[in-house]
């Protein structure tokens, strides 16, 4: 599979830039989806000893991506414990 990349590079070099980019998409895709599953608390990995590990968040805790407005290091919890 590589090597038909390589020889299709090689015979029409303007499909580098296609490759290039559909290579650092795939590994962007990859990567996200990866952050996902070991970083966001609505996965549960361990249901024996954590089942709920959105519980034990706190309210600075950052788990989204980017959040454009609020400053998760000013936050007061509102709400009891569980």
């Amino acid at each position: 599979m590589l090597g038909q990349i390589i020889n299709q590079a090689k015979k029409h070099p303007s499909l580098i830039p296609l490759f290039v980019f559909i290579g650092a998409g795939g590994t962007g895709a990859l990567m996200y989806v990866t952050r996902l599953t070991l970083f966001n608390p609505d996965v549960s990995w361990d249901r024996k000893n954590n089942p709920e590990p959105w519980n034990k968040l706190g309210p600075n805790d950052q788990y989204k991506f980017y959040s454009a407005n609020v400053d998760y290091s000013k936050l007061k919890k509102e709400g009891p414990d569980f």
